[in-house]
């Protein structure tokens, strides 16, 4: 019998992490080991793990509700740049397990293809670069991870869909990180007109393009769901679907937002980034509505 480890083990080992730093080392060293070819297998089809309903984290970061977080500031001065800098670390903490809890905890239970498990290996790997960088940007900027508060309201969704694939992606991939695309820009912006060169190109060349991709493989694997719904035995990856596959589906999106996403959506939306992502603005100029109510 094999004791080779497993894709899914070596989630858990991430999430089971609560430093970080370590968090995004070994993320970053699970995710060369797959992308390598050095674990074979995703799981062990006769094995059942359990996965935590809350991951591993350090209690060094002050936690409040999201109504009592103070204004982070237009990055007019160094502590409103601490401030924004710090809850984009935050963020990116968050993301790196977000992404390797839908690989231990619904690849599995969902009999995925293998082209999920490394899609939302990518983007782990993706999110642990950022949460990095941005933390030694921080110190560079004379603060640290843990010396402001910030709030859960990501695992808080992350919970809510936590037996719903298709709520996952949806609430996570293309309303949250979907809405890190329409603000990046201005915060970019921000920190340049700021005289904060540094990191405004951090955003703009690493994170914000990333994050496009982050939210395309949200929109593919969704699609694939609904499609895989109406074709119980589908194993290829469709790349275009018909018109109707596409209402459908769009439709299908709306529900679940509606569902599991409480109140409108906000705009403005970056159209252009979104649509790089592969949704466009049928998808969710609809759920923006001020009359829009919770099913």
């Amino acid at each position: 019998m094999s004791t080779e480890e497993t894709l899914v083990e070596a989630a858990l080992r991430v999430l089971n992490t609560a430093d970080p730093v370590e968090k995004a080392r070994i993320g970053d060293e699970v995710a060369n080991r797959w992308l390598q070819g050095l674990i074979s297998q995703p799981y062990n089809p006769a094995e059942e793990l359990p996965v935590p309903d809350r991951p591993a984290r350090l209690t060094n970061v002050k936690l409040v509700s999201p109504s009592l977080m103070p204004k982070l500031g237009k990055a007019g001065s160094l502590q409103s740049r601490q401030a924004i800098v710090h809850s984009l670390v935050h963020t990116e903490s968050w993301a790196i397990d977000l992404s390797w809890d839908i690989v231990a905890r619904f690849g599995k239970q969902q009999s995925m293809p293998r082209e999920f498990f490394t899609d939302f290996v990518k983007v782990a790997q993706d999110e642990g670069r950022h949460f990095t960088l941005l933390a030694a940007r921080l110190k560079e900027l004379g603060s640290f991870y843990g010396a402001l508060p910030a709030h859960d309201g990501l695992w808080d969704s992350a919970i809510a869909t936590s037996s719903d694939l298709l709520a996952r992606l949806a609430i996570e991939h293309c309303v949250h990180e979907a809405r890190g695309l329409d603000v990046i820009p201005t915060t970019i912006s921000r920190f340049r007109n700021g005289g904060d060169s540094e990191t405004a190109e951090l955003l703009e060349n690493v994170v914000y393009p990333e994050e496009i991709t982050h939210c395309a493989a949200g929109v593919k694997w969704f699609k694939y769901l609904c499609v895989r719904s109406k074709n119980p035995n589908l194993s290829d990856i469709p790349s275009e679907e018909t018109s109707n596959v596409d209402n459908e589906v769009i439709q299908k999106f709306h529900s679940t937002v509606r569902t599991y996403f409480r109140g409108p959506l906000k705009p403005p939306f970056n159209e252009q980034a979104r649509k790089a992502a592969g949704f466009g603005p049928q998808w969710y100029e609809p759920l923006a509505v001020k009359d829009f109510t919770v099913v």
